[in-house]
């Protein structure tokens, strides 16, 4: 089963400090809005999110339809069809999908250790 892109979205205390100790680990902006207390940074194929006062654990993000860098794939799974599947397979879901719904949607899966798992589609369906 194919996820999509992976990045972690970290809650963060201080956006501005977090941003300049990622900068110095060689992550450079791609996207977000400091005004709105949040960022995206990425190092080659690697993205995480910072996000101040918007969540209070990190939490595992997959982007169905996705490249790493954020550019879309012709042919990818929906996230309504991935849900179907994990539904199937017996997951426990803390919010879904609209599962009749097209385009971007999300659902939330937390996993045995409390971990949230977000999977985000943003882009319409394959």
């Amino acid at each position: 089963m194919e996820l999509g892109a992976f990045s972690i979205s970290l809650a963060v205390k201080d956006l501005a400090a977090s941003r300049a100790f990622y900068e110095k680990l060689g992550f450079e902006a791609a996207g977000g809005d400091p005004a709105q207390n949040w960022l995206i940074l990425r190092n080659g194929t690697t993205t995480i999110g910072l996000f101040q006062g918007m969540f209070e654990k990190n939490i595992m993000t997959f982007n169905p339809g996705w490249t790493s860098q954020a550019k879309p794939l012709e042919s990818f799974t929906d996230v309504r069809e991935l849900q179907s599947r994990l539904k199937e397979a017996g997951v426990a879901f803390q919010t879904e999908a609209d599962a009749s719904g097209t385009g971007p949607a999300s659902f939330v899966l937390v996993d045995p250790d409390g971990n949230p798992v977000l999977v985000d589609q943003h882009v319409a369906g394959p």
